[in-house]
């Protein structure tokens, strides 16, 4: 930030302190954190899809009639073992009877650890490219946010500021004219003057009072709005620095390069980049293993002929879909071209805005200029012809137009003063240039 020293060392300071505590307390800002606390919790899962993934999976199985397997076992062993039976002279080959056995499991129960794991997965690797980036432009919109609240915090401030100026100079010009009226009164009261000049006077106080309860209800509007943007009690008093017409620097070297806007859309396109090679991905074959270790058996019995395990490796490799992926990238490819336009265009809108905020800028500073010059050379007249009319050699209408040449210049000098500081917070939102505490 290019100040003058004498004004950064002393009133920047409640500034500075009022800016962090809007930052640390803005309710937009924390939500935008919840947002980026959200992406980060997104990016962790996509970096748990490496991991593997283990499942215990049980069953039960009741059935009774349905489909049957049958089996002629007397039909294919009986004649054998009738002859077994002659030939060893005994009946140790019982007679059989043929079996019909049910498709479906009765009271069968499997148990098991089911473990997948991705061995070969690009979809994965995108996808975790893609939330890291998504990360990144939530923490890049926050920046940007926050530049913005800067910008209105100090715009706010400024304004404060300006507006009790103006009730200064407005009690100050109500102690002139309640003066005026007095004087007036008696030299009424002693027929030096006619009653004209007592009923201006007097018009003249109730003028300046209503000017003064208007500015100081543009005051309190602008201490709310103050309040408001820095998550305070609306009514909540604000500490005043004592401007003394220092001016900010004209002169600031351009920097919009820099502008979290432009880096949003480098991330924007980058990421769109990953998009892509995520839907070319879809040519890549997919490969995972599995295991499943477990018991399996009737009648809930354990054994060791119950044990059992079971793995292999699982390939997928997709061959057509319609071109479907293919409509997809031309998309993708689409968004990547207007991306480039994006950015193109944003450097010059961003260049465009840091020139026009500098030409204001100096534009304030000289109008600021002219007006306290006109100022010097409109107290110089007023105390001459308040001179003249004490001497009796002025009029009241010269004394009365003296005096509001002196309180308008005043009031625009005043004008022209914070419009010099709300234009170099503009030129600062422009050129980024405002440090953020990370």
């Amino acid at each position: 930030m290019t100040i003058l020293l004498g004004y950064h060392t002393y009133s920047q300071s409640k500034l500075d302190g009022y800016i962090e505590t809007g930052l640390k307390n803005n309710e937009i800002i924390k939500q935008h954190n919840f947002d980026i606390n959200k992406s980060l919790y997104a990016l962790k899962e996509a970096h748990s899809l490496f991991y593997p993934s283990v499942s215990l999976n049980a069953n039960y199985t009741k059935a009774e009639g349905g489909r049957t397997i049958d089996i002629p076992i007397r039909d294919m062993l009986n004649s054998v073992y009738s002859t077994l039976n002659q030939l060893t002279n005994s009946n140790a080959f019982p007679a059989l009877q043929n079996q019909s056995v049910l498709i479906n499991p009765d009271n069968f129960y499997d148990a098991k650890i089911h473990t997948t794991m991705p061995l070969l997965n690009f979809e994965i690797i995108y996808n975790k490219r893609i939330k890291t980036q998504q990360n990144s432009l939530q923490k890049t919109e926050l920046e940007i946010y926050k530049r913005e609240l800067v910008k209105e915090i100090k715009i706010a401030y400024y304004k404060y500021l300006q507006s009790i100026e103006g009730i200064k100079i407005y009690e100050d010009a109500l102690k002139l004219v309640k003066e005026n009226e007095r004087v007036n009164q008696s030299l009424f009261k002693n027929e030096k003057i006619n009653r004209t000049a007592v009923l201006r006077s007097e018009n003249e106080v109730i003028r300046i009072e209503s000017n003064l309860q208007t500015a100081k209800q543009t005051s309190n509007n602008a201490k709310s709005y103050f309040n408001f943007l820095i998550n305070q009690q609306l009514d909540s008093e604000i500490e005043a620095d004592n401007q003394n017409e220092l001016l900010p620097e004209a002169m600031v070297s351009e920097n919009t390069q820099n502008r979290e806007e432009l880096a949003k859309l480098g991330l924007a396109k980058e990421l769109n980049g990953n998009v892509s090679k995520l839907t070319q991905s879809y040519w890549f074959p997919k490969l995972s293993a599995f295991a499943d270790v477990g018991f399996q058996d009737f009648d809930f019995e354990i054994n060791k002929d119950s044990r059992y395990y079971f793995a292999g490796v699982a390939l997928e490799w997709n061959i057509f879909s319609g071109n479907k992926n293919k409509y997809k990238l031309r998309q993708v490819e689409e968004d990547n071209k207007k991306i480039s336009s994006q950015i193109d265009n944003v450097k010059q809108q961003l260049l465009l805005q840091f020139q026009v905020t500098q030409n204001n800028l100096q534009s304030a500073l000289e109008q600021f200029k002219a007006n306290k010059n006109q100022k010097e050379s409109a107290k110089n007249y007023n105390d001459d012809i308040t001179k003249l009319y004490k001497e009796g050699q002025a009029i009241y209408i010269e004394l009365l137009d003296a005096q509001n040449q002196w309180v308008n210049a005043q009031l625009n000098t005043n004008i022209a003063l914070f419009n010099s500081w709300i234009a170099y917070a503009e030129l600062e939102r422009a050129n980024a240039t405002f440090t953020l505490n990370q």
